[in-house]
């Protein structure tokens, strides 16, 4: 019987990840069993070792059990023990692995799909959660001039800064000062149709936008940055990227992730 694979949360039903492992299966001539697992909130790990117990081979984990699965790892990558949070499960020699390949898909998009310049850059990451927290290694291996991460509750964006022992810089908007050459919005605002607060002159034409959300109209950050004159970019291509990892990993491939982000944004 063949291998399974999934994708755990709750909600689940929107989850693109079916579709887009099983492009990147197609692309070696191969059928993949890969379905949406909603995992219940009180047994993520029940529900983890039932899966693996029955032909499981590797699982992507979403919100709201990526700080779960961390903990359930007897190993962990080295990205995954600096995000403090995993989206990729497998078994090894009976041992569970974790990995966090968010951040390099994010800078996968960012640098070799979109040709954004982050070495040299001066950089700005919205926000100080978890999906922030995943990002910022990658981020400091491409090697910007500065990092800061802005957060409206300020000590937490210093005490997660703080982690980094001095390489990101963390505060308030309100500590914000001069132009950035990327920003990448982490935060939940654009769900609830809200801008963050950044000082005039933070952007310009010479900047460029990311947000990490996607959808089939620009969020509102989105929005505001494209009228500002920045480049700006919502978060499908690291969705593509970080399964395209996630894929890797698991089956030792690299596939083909231009086909796969045309045909989603197509949709």
């Amino acid at each position: 019987m063949s291998s399974r694979y999934a994708v755990f949360g709750n909600p689940i039903a929107h989850s693109r990840s079916p579709a887009i492992h099983q492009a990147f299966a197609a692309q070696r001539g191969e059928a993949l069993d890969y379905q949406r697992i909603e995992a219940p909130l009180d047994d993520f790990a029940g529900a983890v070792a039932a899966f693996f117990a029955d032909r499981g081979a590797g699982a992507n984990v979403t919100v709201p059990f990526k700080e779960q699965a961390f903990r359930l790892c007897g190993q962990l990558t080295e990205r995954a023990r600096s995000a403090g949070a995993v989206n990729t499960l497998w078994q090894q020699d009976g041992t569970l692995w974790g990995d966090n390949t968010d951040g390099i898909g994010l800078v996968t998009d960012l640098t070799d799909h979109l040709g954004w310049t982050l070495r040299d850059a001066r950089v700005l990451v919205l926000g100080a959660g978890g999906a922030v927290r995943g990002v910022l290694q990658p981020l400091l291996a491409a090697a910007p001039a500065q990092l800061v991460i802005a957060n409206r509750t300020a000590d937490k964006a210093t005490a997660l800064a703080a982690e980094f022992g001095g390489a990101v810089q963390g505060g308030g908007f309100d500590a914000l000062h001069g132009h950035f050459d990327v920003v990448i919005n982490g935060t939940a605002a654009s769900l609830s149709g809200a801008v963050p607060p950044l000082p005039a002159g933070s952007i310009d034409q010479h900047s460029c936008c990311y947000d990490m959300v996607y959808g089939d109209q620009l969020t509102p950050f989105l929005q505001w940055a494209q009228r500002q004159g920045a480049a700006v970019a919502d978060g499908l291509g690291m969705l593509v990227e970080q399964a395209a990892a996630s894929f890797r990993q698991w089956h030792g491939w690299e596939p083909d992730t231009v086909p796969v982000r045309v045909a989603l944004r197509g949709r």
